[in-house]
């Protein structure tokens, strides 16, 4: 992800290490802030990333060069230079569930609450400001933390955070609106009349939408004649008046991010009992879930992507064994019920809204703000599976198989755990819709066949449940 829009400072990676370059003009106040206490107690409980200044640029820079073979940032006089700790996988408000969007909102409250005792503001409250760890969120941009006016009774970040976090909250849980689709037509989230044109008579004069999207567009007229004025800073009394009446907007805004959300009310979709009623009965499910078991105990892998994750039943046996999981479906309700198991029970999986068959592209400036899906994947996981899937990928998308193996061999360092699922199972036979003649040809021997361009087989499982087989597979160029 590149950083191209603070005039402040820029992100660059050198080798493994992601550097921060903050220009001299604004060296000194971050210099101060990151040595203080509160910016201290922020990175050990995990709410902002780690970060160390770098005393010794010159020699550092150096230093990494000659390791990675690669060129520095130039530095001008006065620079600062940082290094950030690296978050183990980067996704985008794009990829989120309504659950954890809302739980980027409530952090990046938690930061603006907490810095008022400090004097430090926020100056912009974005979903792109945050990351996350497993299923934790994590603040990543240290540069939107500022010096404010503790007589200032305006939080300019406000109107952001209304458009990037709650507009697009309620145009999820209430209005049934995808996230994915909101935030890749617009990068700075939902202006109120985009919802107020969805709304009917009633709606519009609903608590729920009166106050957050009725009436901003109602006074619009009235703001665009102010024009610039209403930006402005409102000095207050003096700093308590001020921290109360930015304080008391705080709890107010977490109030309307807790009621837009949907952390106490999960949805349902037609994928989230699959695992309920799909061919395998409980015989034969231990069965499946055994194989990958044995699996995850000999190989141990570090980190692991998994394919149309569904509820999450092989993601939550991955982060068990110790391995960092990525667990992808294209059906946000199932990933935001697995993002809430794995919050309650501290498990290491990143649950995303991704849909292999369309992941997620490039996007921004240039195409290069935001790296695509495949880009961040490639070869970033020991292991990817790919269970209960291809029939959705052959039947559903229309993806021939050997697309589907050279796209595993793309992703995967080394093993691929994969389930061949022949045209007269139940569940490929719904999804192909009566075009069974187009995979005539599939049989276990044209699968085992195709496999063999990219990848070996260690195991192989015949399983009792119409003809299904499970495959542990090496990349061929493993050595």
């Amino acid at each position: 992800m590149r950083s191209i829009r603070d005039p402040a400072g820029r992100l660059y990676f050198v080798g493994p290490h992601l550097i921060r370059r903050i220009y001299a003009e604004y060296a000194p106040y971050y210099r101060v802030l990151f040595l203080s206490d509160f910016f201290a107690e922020l990175m050990a409980s995990g709410k902002v990333v780690c970060t160390s200044i770098i005393e010794e640029t010159d020699s550092f820079l150096a230093t990494l060069d000659k390791q990675h073979d690669c060129k520095s940032p130039d530095l001008a006089q006065g620079d600062l230079l940082l290094r950030h700790d690296v978050i183990p996988f980067v996704s985008y408000p794009c990829e989120w569930s309504g659950e954890m969007l809302q739980a980027a909102a409530e952090l990046t409250l938690d930061l603006a609450e907490e810095g008022l005792a400090h004097g430090v503001g926020l100056k912009d409250a974005t979903p792109y400001n945050v990351l996350f760890r497993g299923a934790k969120p994590v603040f990543i941009d240290v540069l939107s933390f500022e010096k404010r006016d503790p007589c200032d009774q305006i939080w300019l970040a406000q109107a952001q955070f209304v458009r990037t976090f709650l507009l697009p909250l309620l145009a999820d849980s209430r209005l049934k609106l995808d996230l994915s689709t909101l935030f890749f037509s617009r990068r700075d989230g939902v202006e109120p009349y985009d919802l107020y044109k969805k709304l009917g008579a009633l709606k519009k004069l609903s608590p729920t939408f009166l106050g957050k999207v009725s009436i901003p567009v109602w006074l619009s007229r009235l703001a665009e004649a102010q024009g610039t004025s209403i930006y402005k800073s409102y000095r207050g009394k003096n700093a308590d008046q001020a921290r109360f009446i930015i304080g008391s907007m705080f709890r107010g805004m977490r109030r309307d991010i807790k009621r837009a959300g949907c952390a106490g009310n999960p949805s349902a979709s037609q994928w989230s009992d699959y695992c309920r009623t799909c061919t395998y009965d409980e015989r034969t499910f231990a069965e499946k879930s055994s194989f990958v078991e044995r699996f995850l105990s000999a190989s141990r892998p570090k980190r692991v992507l998994d394919v149309g994750c569904n509820t999450g039943h092989f993601s939550r046996m991955a982060a068990i064994h110790g391995s960092q999981v990525i667990a992808i479906d294209q059906d946000q309700a199932v990933v935001g019920a697995l993002w809430r198991t794995a919050r309650q029970e501290g498990l290491d999986i990143l649950p995303l809204v991704v849909d292999l068959a369309r992941p997620t592209p490039a996007l921004g400036w240039n195409n290069a703000e935001t790296l695509s899906f495949l880009e961040r994947s490639r070869e970033a996981f020991d292991a990817v599976f790919m269970l209960a899937l291809i029939h959705h990928l052959l039947a559903g998308d229309q993806i021939p198989l050997s697309e589907i193996f050279a796209s595993a061999a793309q992703i995967t360092r080394r093993y691929l755990l994969i389930e061949y699922v022949a045209p007269d199972d139940p569940q490929f036979r719904r999804i192909s819709r009566g075009r069974d003649i187009l995979y005539k040809h599939l049989n276990i021997d044209f699968f085992e066949a195709t496999a063999a361009g990219s990848f070996r087989i260690l195991q192989k499982l015949e399983t009792q449940n119409h003809g299904r087989c499970l495959y542990l597979m090496e990349k061929r160029d493993v050595c």
